[in-house]
């Protein structure tokens, strides 16, 4: 009998293997991506401090009401630019990109584009 694992569950044991490779430091912050159903979410985190040092997300009011929907590819643009600005503003211009097991497709990789054009290395 071949069992079928689900995609989220495929997601999950992609995204260890992906964390096992690289973390975030000091010098060089992790930005992570999440996007469910309906909302995107963007961090960049410290790893060695175990600290978020800045976050984004469409749950936020004013990000959700210059948006028309919450799930699509230009709200995942508006987040990446956000969080490059947040991050610019704190000091950081280098991070290393953690997609989460994601494919570097459509929400993902067009939040990726807009944190890059705001001014983030990676």
């Amino acid at each position: 009998m071949v069992k079928k694992i689900n995609k989220s569950a495929h997601r999950q044991k992609k995204h260890l293997r992906i964390r096992n490779r690289f973390s975030g430091t000091a010098e060089r912050p992790r930005l992570a991506v999440f996007r469910s159903n309906s909302h995107m979410y963007a961090q960049i985190i410290d790893d060695e401090a175990g600290k978020t040092l800045v976050a984004c997300s469409t749950l936020e009011k004013d990000v959700a009401k210059s948006l028309k929907e919450t799930d699509n590819i230009e709200a995942a643009k508006v987040v990446g630019d956000l969080v490059a600005k947040r991050a610019i503003e704190k000091g950081i211009k280098e991070v290393v990109f953690d997609r989460a097991g994601y494919l570097y497709h459509g929400k993902v990789a067009a939040l990726a584009d807009a944190a890059r054009e705001a001014g983030l290395t990676f």
